[in-house]
Formats: structure tokens, C-alpha cells, sequence
């Protein structure tokens, strides 16, 4: 579980296909690294990715086809800047919300408008994604914690103050580029309990 607070960003150096798939050698850039471990995980723009090797300055990990097919990891090419998240603690304040790794849809920027200080972002986004997302409600939109300040049938606004424009990949992101979306898991928990057929009695 991650909580979609960015704790550095790092770029991808390379992709190397393997078997059909692809693994992604990955430089941690600003991400505390010391103490990192084989087979932990480490979402990378929101997705939650293994680490199968890793030196002082980098780690590699696989990406299945599946992967690859449903975020936007399939089409980064090398030097892209990567939103980077190791996995939680039990001890760990929540400053973000509950953050899976697994993304629901790709949606894309829309708008970018200044906002005081801040910035107001648009994303369109799929209608399956669209259906959970609630105003004053949690997303995650390529691994960062967000707060929905309006929703519509086409898309979503948030605002990004400036430290979250600063310290996130959203600093080199601009209108049309596509970005990995992850709902509220209580909203999937929600539904599925209401639509699930009642016990017998």
C-alpha cells in the first residue's frame, strides 16, 4: 500500500524488451534509497512495480503486458521523469489516502489555469473512472494524493499548489499527456457491497 505523498522523482533510463515483456531500469533521482530491499515495491507514476535488482543510485523492475497496455508506462520512452513512492509502513502518518498501485484507467490534462498561487488542473477521464470520483473526494492521478474540487461527466479539476507542482513529475507534465488515475478504494469497496447479492437468511 502506498499513500500517494511523492517521495522523490526519478527518471527512466531505460526499457529493455525481455520475452515479450519490457524491464524498466529506473534512477531514484531524489528518492531516499538507503535502505530499499529485493522484492519491495515502489510505485512508479502510480504504478505498484517490483524490484528485481538495484544499486545505490537505481533499481530495475518488470512490467507485465498487462501493465503496459492499461497505464502510461507503456509508452514512456527514456529520461522521462517518474513520480516515486516506496511502499508504507504500518507507522507511517497517512498524509495522502489509501493508494493500491493499481490503476483503473489512463485519462489525459486537459486544462492548466493559474489559481492565485496555485493551479487548477482538468483531466478528462473515462467514464468507468468518472463513476467513483466524488467532489471534496480522493484520487490519484500518476501516484499523488488529490482532492477533487469538482467533477462532470467528461472529467475532474484539482488544484496543485505550488510544493506539489515543485516536487512532482507535474512540474515538466503539460496539456494532452496522459496520466495514470486510481479511485478511492472504499468507493470500489462501496459499490461492491451494495451490488452484491444479499445472504441467505
Amino acid at each position: 500500500m502506498f499513500t500517494g505523498i511523492i517521495e522523490g522523482v526519478g527518471r527512466l533510463a531505460a526499457r529493455e524488451p525481455r520475452g515479450g515483456d519490457v524491464r524498466f531500469a529506473i534512477e531514484v533521482g531524489t528518492l531516499p534509497f538507503g535502505e530499499v530491499r529485493l522484492g519491495e515495491s515502489i510505485a512508479v507514476n502510480g504504478v505498484c512495480l517490483t524490484v528485481v535488482e538495484f544499486d545505490a543510485r537505481s533499481f530495475h523492475a518488470d512490467a507485465s503486458n498487462e501493465t503496459l497496455s492499461l497505464t502510461t508506462l507503456g509508452g514512456l520512452e527514456a529520461g522521462a521523469a517518474l513520480n516515486l513512492e516506496r511502499a508504507m509502513r504500518p507507522d507511517d502518518r497517512l498524509g495522502g489516502h489509501l493508494v493500491s498501485g493499481h490503476v483503473d484507467g489512463v485519462g489525459q490534462v486537459a486544462a492548466i489555469t493559474p489559481d492565485a498561487r496555485a493551479q487548477r488542473w482538468r483531466f478528462e477521464a473515462p467514464a468507468g473512472v468518472l463513476r467513483y470520483v466524488a467532489r471534496k473526494g480522493s484520487i490519484c492521478v500518476d501516484g499523488v494524493s488529490l482532492t477533487v474540487n469538482g467533477v462532470d461527466g467528461s472529467g475532474f479539476e484539482v488544484a496543485l499548489v505550488p510544493h506539489t507542482v515543485a516536487h512532482t513529475r507535474f512540474a515538466s507534465t503539460g496539456v494532452g499527456d496522459p496520466v495514470n488515475l486510481e479511485v478511492d478504494l472504499i468507493a470500489r469497496y462501496v459499490e461492491r457491497l451494495m451490488s452484491a447479492p444479499q445472504p441467505l437468511p
